[in-house]
């Protein structure tokens, strides 16, 4: 009886050392894992150049406004922020390409208001609010509806006569499929009873260039249309803000012209899933450094655009109600995926 009693005693206790000395290689395993992780935080951003994809293509008012930001940043960091750019998809591929990053810092994109709609529109196997670290907002468009100057379309009233005596034949290009300007401009002919002729750009330069050829008769976009209005190349017949833009006193907000609407597509800054708090606050505080130099706010100002802070508990708070809303506007539009 006594052998097979030692027996196991023994094979107990060579048990009960065995995951002592595992638990100490875990614990010696997670410490080292910490510390590497802490001292990567620490050392942020030494190892190489920032990543920034921004949603839209060189040469627009987005583009224009996020590179000024990102040397901003440099400066702050000490160490080059890299704009790439990644057109299409709504402005979706940057928050796309996230998914597939590190949270190390390294790797940032902005975040358009066409992400919240993602889910509802197509399946996808993430989600927008639960699966981006969000950082920092930024700013937001100031968006209007601007046609060619010789057009035979002078105001708002005769743009709305000319599309509900011609069905299906207005034509009028946007920055993309599902963007603010797509969605905004569905949602008023809706209201109106009005049927466009939709017509998607990759972004604000490609559209302009399109209206000043001929291609489309009408686009809806941010205020990169200035410098065309400017030149008299363009006419502007609404803006979307709650009041009238200062360099287009003559052009009334759509309140004003009895549709209850606003929109200012606000955005921001977001990193993958997953990101120590310490870093998001890093990056949050040095980006916002940035954005309130003056010649941010200065080329801003160019576009209409104005500040938009949000800290990173405001920005992910941000996030969950415009999901939620962004549905409903799907909906109401008939663009939700068969489900």
């Amino acid at each position: 009886m006594l052998g097979p009693l030692i027996d196991a005693s023994g094979q107990t206790m060579q048990r009960r050392k065995m995951l002592k000395n595992l638990g100490a290689a875990a614990a010696l395993g997670a410490t080292a894992s910490w510390r590497t992780s802490a001292q990567a935080q620490a050392s942020w951003p030494t190892q190489q150049p920032i990543k920034l994809m921004i949603a839209f293509p060189p040469g627009g008012p987005t583009d224009i406004t996020m590179r000024v930001l990102a040397e901003n940043a440099s400066k702050v960091l000490g160490q080059s922020v890299v704009i790439e750019n990644k057109p299409g998809a709504g402005g979706t591929l940057p928050a796309v390409q996230l998914q597939q990053s590190k949270p190390d810092g390294y790797t940032l994109a902005q975040i358009p208001l066409g992400v919240f709609r993602l889910p509802y529109t197509q399946k996808i196997s993430w989600d927008p609010v639960k699966d981006i670290s969000y950082i920092v907002g930024v700013t937001g468009y100031a968006f209007g509806l601007v046609v060619p100057s010789d057009s035979p379309i002078k105001t708002w009233a005769d743009f709305v006569a000319y599309a509900k005596a011609n069905p299906g034949k207005l034509s009028y290009g946007s920055t993309g499929v599902l963007t603010s300007p797509h969605l905004t401009m569905e949602d008023i002919s809706l209201r109106l009873g009005m049927e466009l002729n939709h017509i998607p750009y990759k972004g604000s330069a490609d559209l302009m260039q399109s209206i000043l050829g001929g291609q489309i008769m009408a686009a809806a976009d941010s205020t990169g249309f200035l410098p065309h209005v400017q030149s008299g190349k363009l006419r502007v017949l609404n803006t979307w803000g709650e009041k009238r833009l200062p360099k287009f006193p003559d052009a009334p907000t759509l309140k004003e012209l009895g549709l209850n609407m606003v929109q200012a597509s606000p955005y921001g800054i977001g990193a993958p899933k997953g990101m120590d708090p310490g870093l998001v606050k890093r990056i949050h505080d040095a980006f916002q450094q940035a954005m309130e130099m003056p010649n941010h706010v200065d080329v801003l100002a160019k576009y209409d655009q104005q500040l938009m802070h949000m800290n990173p508990q405001e920005y992910s708070k941000f996030a969950e109600e415009t999901f939620r809303r962004e549905k409903a506007l799907v909906d109401k539009l008939g663009l939700a995926k068969p489900s």
